[in-house]
């Protein structure tokens, strides 16, 4: 699989520190702990992946519970769905993120990491992962991944979560600390634009990541423990969604970086401008947190002033999309107008869709096109509660995060593993195989979920077992096989995709890793090297810490009024386990 070449008066390795390169032996170290990030990722998403099969058979009203062996090692649909939804979207996301958000900055700068450190985040994080992973396992904490008391799970579920995203965090304060060094060191430069956009995604997730830490620590762990009589249901679900919607810009922004920087190379193209790009990441730094309410119409007590606040706010996190719509399809196109695509859409023909890597992450913005439609419906009072706890809900974040990130975070694996470990990536066809099959997977299982969701089919519920004389009268028979056809193409990709990426990992390694080079792109409109030199739009972004800053007063402004008569008026219940 190779990259097409660019236009001869672009170097084909390129980056904003090229010259900055360290010694051999820390480069190594550097790769190896992004390595054990990445793969520990990508054997939670394996896990939930073999457990989405049977997600998608409820929907098509297809019971497979009640099979002895798998009775024996997962108690009811709803421990499956626990599993299923931790695995994918908390544990595959955090690890992956907090390898490649950490090795892309450090890199692009040129520097130099306490590696001590980076090792201890890693176990610290893996260390949380296992003390969760028991309760779970265990069918002792089946809470149905979103945090909701009254159920209750075991303590050991919620001190291992809290201890995974403590452990992003301080992921997050070694990327954030790298930069601030590199700004003293080099002032009046220009922030690089894969570590602008890095900076800024792991300064968003440091203000979103608060609210369930303080869910946690403050509200879950003691009550768990027995040392509270009980937790305000309404004031831990504002907590949960201060995190709950903004961690999916934590998901999506990693895939941004490479949507921005490094996918116009491998098209062969250019970024449009580095200028629009990193006014889309400021954007989301500034908008994504306080949008939590649009996931709460239907709780009371709570103003449906604030309701509308949150509801324009998340409608402004559009921009930045539709910013990065228009943006990123310019540098596509014209990497294919340099090799030859003609006419109003038929450059998009002349695309690299033979590179797995390539075509796997403009499949994942395909399907970020349908994602965001989704997401304008969910966040408007209007329609959001139509649709509110449906299946239409599973549909679309399965084409946000299921596969706008999941699919690009794949396509990315397939340069970025031969990279941190100089192996060849095993049969180019296989690798794109798998991606196709996982998109045309998550279509079908995105329009069955959506189509069951706009019937009135609930969402988190056992469908093949519960109330069949009503569901029988839904005319349910299409989107339902859709849906169970779905799990069934899912599965197939995603082993495909593990047979290649294990194939690729246990192999030999036959070059240096670099040999395979972080696919830099150039720029059409850079944002220069020097600030006094920079356009006014440049200028304005390069302060991150004040940006975050701002963005921190705003979140507090549009949720302490919530949150206050919350914790002044507590209503403590009991916990409850219903699985």
């Amino acid at each position: 699989m190779t990259t097409p070449p660019l236009r001869p008066s672009v170097p084909l390795v390129s980056g904003p520190r090229a010259d900055a390169t360290p010694d051999a032996a820390y480069l190594a170290s550097l790769k190896k702990v992004t390595q054990y990030y990445v793969v520990t990722g990508f054997l939670a998403l394996l896990v939930g992946i073999l457990l989405g099969p049977l997600q998608a058979f409820n929907y098509a009203g297809i019971n497979v519970y009640d099979y002895p062996l798998l009775k024996a090692l997962i108690k009811s649909y709803y421990q499956g769905l626990t599993l299923h939804g931790v695995l994918n979207a908390l544990v595959f996301t955090q690890f992956f993120i907090s390898g490649w958000m950490l090795y892309l900055p450090v890199r692009d700068l040129g520097a130099r990491i306490n590696l001590r450190f980076a090792w201890f985040t890693y176990l610290l994080m893996t260390a949380g992962l296992l003390t969760a992973a028991v309760p779970l396992l265990t069918n002792d904490a089946t809470v149905l991944y979103t945090f909701y008391p009254p159920l209750e799970g075991s303590p050991l579920f919620y001190i291992g979560a809290g201890v995974m995203v403590g452990s992003s965090l301080l992921v997050a304060g070694q990327v954030v600390h790298t930069w601030w060094r590199w700004k003293r060191e080099n002032p009046g430069r220009v922030t690089p634009l894969v570590t602008f956009g890095s900076v800024a995604t792991w300064l968003m997730w440091s203000i979103a990541a608060l609210g369930i830490v303080v869910e946690v620590i403050v509200l879950l762990i003691p009550w768990s423990l027995g040392l509270t009589s009980g937790v305000d249901p309404l004031l831990a679900r504002t907590l949960f969604w201060w995190t709950g919607h903004p961690i999916v810009y934590f998901w999506v922004l990693p895939a941004y970086i490479s949507w921005y920087a490094f996918l116009p190379r491998q098209a062969g193209g250019r970024v449009a401008s580095e200028g629009l790009a990193r006014l889309a990441f400021v954007l989301f730094l500034i908008f994504s947190v306080p949008v939590g309410l649009h996931h709460q119409y239907a709780d009371p007590n709570i103003s449906n002033t604030w309701k509308s606040i949150h509801m324009l706010l998340t409608f402004l996190v559009a921009v930045p999309t539709l910013l990065t719509a228009f943006s990123v399809a310019a540098s596509l196109e014209d990497g294919a107008r340099a090799r030859g695509g003609r006419g109003l859409v038929g450059w998009i023909g002349r695309l690299s869709w033979g590179n797995a890597s390539f075509s796997a992450q403009v499949l994942a913005m395909t399907s970020f096109i349908f994602g965001g439609a989704g997401g304008v419906v969910n966040a408007s009072l209007a329609f959001g509660p139509v649709v509110h706890n449906t299946a239409w809900i599973p549909g679309h974040f399965h084409i946000t995060v299921g596969t706008a990130t999941t699919l690009t975070f794949m396509g990315v694996a397939f340069w970025f593993i031969p990279h941190l470990t100089g192996k060849r990536l095993f049969s180019p066809r296989l690798a794109s195989w798998s991606v196709w099959l996982w998109f045309v997977g998550m279509m079908l299982f995105a329009l069955g979920m959506h189509w069951q969701g706009l019937l009135g089919v609930p969402r988190r519920s056992q469908m093949s077992t519960t109330a069949q004389d009503i569901y029988r009268q839904m005319n349910l028979a299409v989107p339902q096989a859709l849906t169970g056809l779905s799990g069934i193409v899912l599965l197939v990709g995603g082993l495909l995709f593990f047979w290649v990426l294990f194939r690729t990992l246990l192999s030999k390694r036959v070059q240096d890793g670099d040999a395979v080079p972080i696919p830099y792109s150039e720029a059409i409109s850079p944002a220069g090297e020097k600030l006094s030199e920079a356009s006014l739009l440049v200028r304005r972004t390069e302060p991150l810490l004040a940006i975050s800053v701002f963005a921190f007063f705003l979140v507090l402004l549009v949720y302490l009024p919530v949150l206050g008569p919350m914790i002044a008026d507590a209503q403590l219940v009991p916990g409850a386990r219903l699985w």
